[in-house]
């Protein structure tokens, strides 16, 4: 059984819990059999460093245990990569996927890993998708995964989220990993 891990990096009301959940549901939609999404968190607040993960696998997932030793890296926010050790177990020939205008090398994430880097924020300012006055990243990002993974395709990502939101908000989301699809840096 060949499974993908996934840990998220994200902080509190930036949707990382969300868009684990939408990254399993278009995981299953790409042909996945058995794909689960879990966040770990205590008394957290916005803001907050957050983590949460996503597996994704040929066979029914029954492990349910945090992500040590994941096989991609999602960062919603780059001050996470050092601040929150996003790059922490991270297996080799791994990937690590950032939300940033910086470029890999700036990021100074050392390993035996790919450091995949996408103005994702950018990406849900131009399609609309801002909340209380800041860009939701979490819906977009998922396009900057499939680019950077090709473990799920940008059809079902956008299936996964017209599944999880009224037709209007649906629409801006889907534009939002459209154009982070389209600006990540593999």
């Amino acid at each position: 059984m060949e499974m993908h891990e996934i840990r998220w990096h994200g902080r509190g009301g930036q949707g990382a819990v969300t868009g684990a959940k939408l990254l399993a549901k278009a995981g299953f939609l790409t042909g996945f059999a058995g794909v689960t999404s879990a966040p770990s968190f205590g008394a957290e607040r916005r803001g907050a460093p957050i983590t949460c993960y996503t597996r994704l696998s040929d066979e029914p997932v029954r492990v349910l245990s945090q992500v040590s030793e994941p096989d991609v890296v999602v960062v919603l926010d780059d001050s996470l990569v050092e601040v929150g050790n996003a790059a922490a177990g991270l297996k080799s020939g791994g990937v690590m996927i950032v939300n940033t205008v910086r470029t890999p090398e700036e990021i100074g994430a050392v390993g035996d890993f790919r450091v995949v880097v996408a103005d994702v924020t950018g990406s849900a300012e131009a399609a609309g998708v801002i909340v209380g006055s800041t860009a939701m990243v979490n819906t977009a990002i998922l396009g900057s995964i499939a680019a950077a993974t090709g473990l799920v395709t940008l059809k079902s990502v956008g299936e996964a989220i017209s599944e999880a939101f009224p037709t209007g908000p649906a629409d801006k989301n889907i534009e939002a990993a459209r154009l982070a699809f389209e600006c990540t840096q593999k």
